[in-house]
């Protein structure tokens, strides 16, 4: 694996995790919304991290690149949460509003770690084109 290698994963790894913060920022933003039925409810929405291996023949054997995707993005499969509130312009007929099941605190604590991993994949990649630089200086 070579230096740029490196680079290419880390790439992968920002856009995936730029994907997940996305996807955590709209369940914040909809985290409090109100519908009036349970099937016009917000549902959080969660990336589907994927490994991507592909291996290339080169004249001087196998390399392989590596890296993450988004295969796809799923939403909760869990109950809309059902208020009695009758006054509200947006009940329905029995007086219920639905709002969304998000944890905010829990969306909140996944912001953080889609934030430092996307920090960190950073740090890889400057770390390599240091090594990089470095090894262009070697012959001087």
């Amino acid at each position: 694996m070579s230096l740029f290698d490196a680079i290419s994963v880390a790439a992968t790894s920002l856009d995936a995790q730029s994907t997940r913060l996305n996807t955590i920022s709209s369940n914040l933003a909809n985290a409090n919304a109100v519908s009036s039925s349970a099937e016009e409810t917000y549902r959080a929405q969660y990336p589907v991290f994927e490994t991507m291996l592909n291996e290339l023949r080169t004249g001087s054997g196998m390399d392989a690149v590596a890296g993450v995707r988004v295969s796809g993005i799923t939403q909760s499969d869990l109950p809309a949460v059902r208020e009695y509130v009758p006054t509200h312009p947006m009940a329905d007929d029995e007086g219920f509003i639905y709002r969304p099941a998000i944890n905010s605190v829990e969306e909140m604590a996944n912001m953080m770690e889609a934030s430092r991993s996307y920090q960190d994949s950073i740090e890889a990649m400057n770390t390599a084109k240091q090594l990089i630089l470095r090894t262009l200086t070697l012959g001087r």
